[in-house]
């Protein structure tokens, strides 16, 4: 694991039984992982790519 992407965060929406994603930021990468699986595998994107992932979240309603 990247020691840059120590500091992870759940979503605040996150069901009890933890089923959500928690992700990590850098200034230049956002990490993305399970909650329920913290030692399996990390997605890792470029921050802008990750910013245009979420617009187009927000605005596809």
């Amino acid at each position: 694991m990247d020691s840059e992407l120590a500091s992870w965060k759940k979503s605040s929406y996150s069901g009890v039984e933890g089923d959500c994603v928690e992700v990590a930021t850098t200034p230049e990468r956002v990490g993305v992982r399970d909650s329920k699986d913290r030692e399996g595998d990390v997605l890792v994107f470029p921050r802008d790519r990750w910013v245009e992932f979420l617009n187009g979240l927000r605005h596809s309603g």
